[in-house]
């Protein structure tokens, strides 16, 4: 059996599907408290390790038009007017940032996603890098990893020249399927043409590293038809291409009610598709690196993966997820010491906050040493596939047989299935167990139930 084979178990896949978190973070964002008490934030960013580098990440909430699938937190609207005091808050908000925190400390990392962080202007964009630079330090182009989400739809040749010479070098374009019925049934009308424009200007420009995001599971789509947008993508070559499973949640998310449900694949065809990704991205060389990412054989997140680097963080697998991260605008999260903070998802209640000189924190959550223990254990599976117990012991003086005995017992049944191998020395996943590489990390997640279950996505 070859390792496109085993990889792809279907019988396994069905068998496992079931709702688990992404693991952007260990606690998940559902185990945020609106109890949280900022001052738990001061202090972690007053006490950070001077050494550590410092990654940003900015929310920019507003979109042209609304996608029906989307679930993220954005603001629907054609007026651009709205950017300009949003700006300026966020502004107000960098200069309260940077008072907590050593600047000297470089950003090695940031990221600028929405929403449509292009809706800003051209000068608003410039405003927004310089007044980073006047708090931060940033650091050149060599050492940094600075990415923006880009709407094909909204990004010109032009655009893509500023965003490169703002100090951008990553771009991740949005395509979901190239399909006109299916781009119909989301509202995302978006040629193919329109991307390859962004992409051969990001090429031209300099870019690092450019990325595609597609999802499998949205109406009207077949394996046939998702075969030819994943032929299309494969064409153009981007460095980094993950497609990601459809959650259609229209309970938490009002505008997948838009969506027509008898449209959508069954599980069976949804799972006939993931196999198609899964033999078309490895018959093109692509570098399986987890969950839903792929990426080329000489990309930084492929290398991180071959070097036991990997990370992973609020935007994904990653290379530089060890910064203290901190979150500027509406519902944004930072992670600083043993503290994650998220500020006011609304608006109006963001607004209200910066407009008080006061940070916009309303949830968050500090880390007890069982959550670090748990956090620790659980990137190391989602990451590097594998766990050696005596390592775990040392970081956190523990005894691991005995502190995950039922852990351990939960895990047999993986073993037997052939998801992992389960040694007195520790965990190692295997092929067939790297899709289904969530629900071994979430065997460690003490906060899983029935009740946080429910929020989340399902594994496949």
């Amino acid at each position: 059996m070859n390792h496109e084979q085993t990889l792809f178990r279907p019988d396994l896949l069905e068998r496992y599907n079931a709702n688990g978190p992404r693991y952007t973070s260990y606690p998940t964002a559902v185990q945020f408290t609106d109890s949280f008490d900022p001052a738990h934030y001061h202090r972690a960013a007053n006490e950070g390790d001077p050494r550590a580098d410092l990654s940003l990440y900015f929310h920019i909430p507003f979109c042209d038009t609304v996608c029906f699938y989307c679930g993220c937190n954005k603001i629907a609207t054609k007026n651009r007017a709205h950017a300009r005091p949003y700006l300026d808050r966020m502004k107000r908000e960098l200069a309260m940032q940077a008072a907590l925190f050593d600047t000297s400390r470089p950003v090695t990392q940031l990221h600028w996603g929405g929403g449509t962080p292009t809706f800003l202007s051209h000068a608003e964009m410039r405003e927004l890098m310089a007044a980073t630079a006047e708090h931060f330090t940033l650091v050149p182009d060599d050492r940094a990893e600075y990415s923006i989400e880009v709407d094909p739809r909204e990004a010109s040749a032009e655009t893509i020249g500023l965003l490169r010479e703002l100090g951008f070098n990553r771009l991740s374009l949005g395509v979901q399927d190239f399909d006109e019925r299916v781009q119909r049934a989301i509202n995302r009308i978006q040629p193919r043409a329109m991307t390859e424009t962004v992409m051969q200007a990001a090429r031209a420009h300099g870019f690092k590293s450019i990325s595609v995001d597609l999802i499998y599971g949205l109406p009207h789509q077949s394996v046939e038809s998702f075969t030819q947008t994943l032929d299309a993508i494969i064409e153009m070559k981007p460095d980094r291409v993950s497609v990601f499973g459809y959650a259609h949640m229209p309970a938490l998310f009002k505008m997948q009610r838009q969506i027509d449900e008898t449209t959508l694949p069954s599980p069976a065809v949804r799972l006939a598709i993931l196999e198609r990704v899964i033999a078309r991205m490895s018959e093109a060389g692509y570098v399986y690196i987890g969950m839903d990412h792929f990426a080329l054989p000489d990309d930084e997140l492929a290398l991180a993966l071959k070097a036991g680097t990997l990370q992973r963080n609020f935007q994904g697998y990653s290379t530089h997820a060890d910064c203290d991260l901190i979150g500027i605008g509406a519902s944004s999260i930072g992670k600083v010491g043993d503290v994650y903070a998220q500020n006011a998802r609304g608006l109006d209640d963001y607004t209200d906050a910066i407009d008080r000189g006061q940070l916009a924190i309303t949830r968050g959550v500090r880390l007890s040493a069982d959550d670090l223990l748990r956090r620790d254990v659980i990137m190391r599976v989602m990451c590097g596939g594998s766990l050696i117990f005596a390592d775990i012991e040392r970081a956190h003086g523990i005894d691991f047989p005995s502190t995950f005995a039922d852990e351990l017992a939960r895990l047999a049944p993986m073993a037997d299935d052939g998801l992992i191998t389960l040694s007195e020395e520790g965990i190692s996943v295997l092929p067939a167990g790297r899709m289904l590489v969530r629900n071994v990390a979430s065997i460690f997640d003490r906060y899983l139930g029935q009740s946080t279950l429910q929020r989340f996505s399902k594994t496949i």
